[in-house]
């Protein structure tokens, strides 16, 4: 068996103007699994390690060549000229690789698209073995649909490929075949750019069409088959939103199945979206309604959700996430979140430390055992070990113009309602009275009060709100009162 070499290029088709996606974003910069699909498309050609990836690009091209070198900065763009066609775009892409100079392209050139972002590096690697290993001008990648309606179809004589013809051009014989062209093609370099130089625009859209090329290469005597892949999906492209949707789902099905094969319980598929770039480990819990987006990583024996969406959290073994939304933080093992939290970018939650219902946090250390149970915020700081902070308990940060850093200790009790107003440190062992305004540093085991009088003005609600429901009920209170401190006399 031929063994299989590297591909001299990958080439991906990225100049169209995907008009049906009514969108001013580039159809190819939708996303679906946290990912655009040229950056499926860019990812799947890497995986078949070729010398050279070309993207060829048109449409919106700033913008569409920025994200593809954020992407990836080693791809190589060309522009497509104003001659339409697919044909036309592999004939820049070979000419982007000429001017960039690469030696005189030879080997295995392959083309896809940006718009098909399902297709996987094992199939397309599958394709490049195909092709060589026979010995092919050129290979495409086929499949059969049911309705076939608007692809162009396979023409065969045995096991080769005499020719494609697209649906618009198809007689009504052809149109009944349901074998179809993905689009998809490995070619012999030498095969390609002698047929391309032999394409005309002579069809009903006036273009440059890629299709033709099997028929020239056969008609110089090189041998043209296909690889019928059975799952469609790899294959399938989105035109518009609808079609997109579908594909994310399917891709977002792909992904949960593969969770749960690998050990991970899903209570609930349907409501479950997980990017493929989530690294879940055994014995991990997933609760309806969860998103699991980015870089996010759930340690074994972790529960997460229901009603949760964490973006590049990092979640510790045997730890709790319920009805929370996560970026950007870090849970220790076995720690507690929610319900109804909100870890914005910077939080650490220290081993068996809580983040509990209603809280908020913003670039804050929080050390091992330590717990913020309920309705606060804490924002640029950091917290030692083993300290509870009350309710209500805020970090004031900002002062209108600068953020400012609040550093609380270890096994510190603060009360509830307690505001920091940042800079401030609170030493080790300290408490805080309730409604403290701690403006100044707490020294170790020292108790910060905020002690006011409290004034009551007696009759204010009369004078102020006559004739009121309050004014109504304080007068009664006031006449049972007196009632109650009039002395009693025994009558006979």
């Amino acid at each position: 068996m031929t063994e299989t070499v590297r591909p001299t290029a990958v080439i991906v088709l990225a100049a169209g103007a995907g008009t049906r996606m009514k969108s001013a974003t580039p159809k190819i910069l939708h996303t679906l699994g946290g990912t655009s699909m040229i950056g499926h498309a860019l990812n799947t050609a890497r995986g078949v390690d070729p010398e050279h990836l070309v993207a060829v690009v048109r449409h919106q091209r700033e913008k569409v060549t920025d994200h593809i070198q954020h992407h990836d900065g080693a791809v190589l763009i060309a522009d497509q000229d104003q001659t339409p066609g697919t044909g036309r775009a592999v004939e820049c892409g070979l000419e982007a690789l000429a001017a960039a100079g690469a030696p005189a392209v030879s080997g295995t050139v392959v083309v896809t698209y940006g718009d098909v972002p399902l297709l996987s590096p094992e199939l397309l690697g599958k394709l490049v073995a195909e092709h060589q290993s026979k010995g092919n001008a050129a290979t495409v990648l086929s499949t059969e649909l049911e309705d076939p309606s608007g692809y162009g179809r396979i023409l065969r004589d045995g096991d080769q490929v005499t020719g494609i013809v697209e649906h618009k051009d198809a007689t009504e014989a052809q149109r009944g075949i349901r074998e179809i062209n993905s689009g998809i093609y490995a070619f012999d370099a030498a095969s390609l750019t002698e047929a391309l130089a032999q394409v005309s625009t002579d069809n009903a859209q006036g273009e440059k069409y890629l299709t033709d090329v099997l028929g020239l290469v056969r008609a110089a005597g090189g041998r043209v088959s296909a690889l019928v892949t059975e799952d469609r999906w790899q294959v399938e492209g989105a035109n518009d939103r609808l079609q997109l949707q579908a594909l994310a789902a399917e891709l977002n099905r792909r992904t949960v199945t593969a969770a749960m094969r690998a050990g991970t319980t899903v209570i609930d598929p349907a409501t479950t979206w997980i990017d493929p770039s989530v690294i879940l480990e055994e014995d991990t819990t997933i609760l309806p309604n969860t998103q699991l987006h980015g870089k996010t990583r759930i340690s074994r024996d972790a529960v997460i959700g229901p009603d949760t969406t964490l973006t590049d959290v990092t979640v510790g073994e045997g730890a709790q996430v319920v009805r929370t939304h996560g970026s950007g933080a870090q849970i220790g093992a076995g720690g507690v979140v929610g319900p109804f939290a909100y870890l914005r970018p910077g939080t650490v939650l220290g081993e068996t430390g809580k983040i509990g219902a209603f809280y908020e946090t913003k670039n804050v250390q929080i050390g091992r055992g330590s717990k913020l149970s309920h309705l606060g915020y804490a924002g640029d700081a950091i917290i030692g070990e083993h300290t509870n902070i009350g309710c209500g308990n805020i970090t004031a940060n900002y002062d209108g113009e600068h953020k400012h850093r609040t550093v609380i200790g270890s096994h510190v009790r603060t009360s509830s309602n307690t505001v920091f107003v940042a800079p401030v440190e609170i030493g080790d062992g300290a408490y805080t009275g309730a409604g403290a305004v701690v403006r100044k540093d707490v020294p170790p085991g020292a108790l910060a009060l905020t002690v006011a009088p409290q004034r009551n003005s007696a009759g204010w609600v009369a004078a102020k709100r006559p004739g009121s429901k309050s004014a109504q009920a304080a007068e009664e209170a006031q006449q049972n009162t007196n009632d109650d401190a009039r002395p009693t006399t025994d009558r006979k």
